[in-house]
């Protein structure tokens, strides 16, 4: 009878194992070998060259500055993100005035507002990198920012927004916070409308007013949803590619001011003599670091579950 329920688990799980090492193992394979290689991409010709691109890697100053933005955008996105998250998703289903008997009561037309955050959502990330490329635009007259603050007769603050090489990589992850809150908000809205009413009950009935009740009540009991966001929110941040190459000035500029890990590995593969050894070195040393930053975060974030 053993061996028969082994059977049926081998055979329900051999093709989707046998597509997963297929479509996802082996490019991760083939990705290691060419690395070892200098490989343009364009010929047939291959020669092996062991880890003379990882050691180029180390020594490649434009790696390590475009590795240094991922690193700012892994600390500032996802905590900004989730915070705003948190935030408004805690002020939708806890922050309206209470009703009757009920403990706690969601604001008015809360079911709109998760439409209306969630709403950029349904864009996908070349319109919304266009459509805020047009906000930025520095033309006081075109631009919405820079004629928003014209008319605000704050024309001392209109500036080149992605021009700008101080400002230009804080313009670019403000658009990352801006398309991705939206789904927090929805996520963290559904963990906090399955916690049991009678906790806030309890807590209300201690003397516990909402600041503290999120803290102690709400946000513990999302402890897990928030590590799992956390780590999505983080390989998104550790990528970036499609919002610098579509936002920034020349792919990176100002000045390699907002270049990214996985644009490096694009220009290094299609435009600097097509390099696809290095460029492949590129992405395995970006495996790793994501790897990194992912067992870390649920090593860190690892506790005993709470029952409700």
């Amino acid at each position: 009878m053993r061996h028969g329920k082994y059977r049926f688990i081998i055979g329900f799980l051999a093709i989707p194992v046998a597509l997963y090492a297929v479509l996802v193992i082996s490019p991760f394979i083939q990705d290691f070998q060419i690395s070892l290689t200098d490989w343009s991409g364009l010929t047939p010709e291959k020669h092996y060259i062991g880890l003379d691109n990882y050691q180029k890697i180390i020594h490649n100053n434009l790696f390590w500055k475009a590795l240094w933005h991922n690193v700012l955008m892994l600390l500032i996105v996802p905590i900004v993100t989730l915070a705003l998250g948190l935030f408004f998703a805690f002020m939708l289903n806890v922050g309206g005035r209470r009703k009757g008997s009920a403990s706690v009561a969601g604001v008015r037309g809360a079911g709109f507002y998760k439409i209306v955050y969630f709403f950029p959502q349904v864009l996908s990330v070349t319109v919304i990198a266009v459509l805020w490329e047009q906000i930025y635009n520095p033309d006081p007259d075109n631009g919405l920012l820079n004629s928003l603050l014209g008319d605000l007769g704050l024309s001392s603050l209109q500036q080149s927004w992605l021009g700008n090489p101080s400002i230009a990589l804080a313009c670019i992850m403000a658009v990352m916070v801006w398309a991705n809150v939206g789904f927090y908000v929805v996520l963290f809205s559904a963990g906090m409308a399955s916690i049991p009413a009678e906790i806030y009950e309890a807590a209300l009935l201690d003397g516990a007013n909402r600041i503290v009740t999120f803290f102690r009540v709400t946000l513990p009991l999302l402890r897990d949803t928030v590590a799992t966001g956390w780590v999505y929110m983080g390989i998104i941040a550790m990528d970036g590619f499609a919002f610098v190459q579509l936002m920034s000035v020349n792919n990176g500029g100002p000045n390699e001011t907002t270049d990214v890990v996985p644009l490096l590995l694009y220009k290094t593969a299609f435009r600097d003599n097509s390099q696809y050894g290095m460029a492949a070195a590129i992405g395995v040393a970006m495996l790793i670091v994501t790897l990194v930053f992912a067992v870390l975060t649920l090593r860190l974030s690892r506790r005993e579950r709470i029952e409700f």
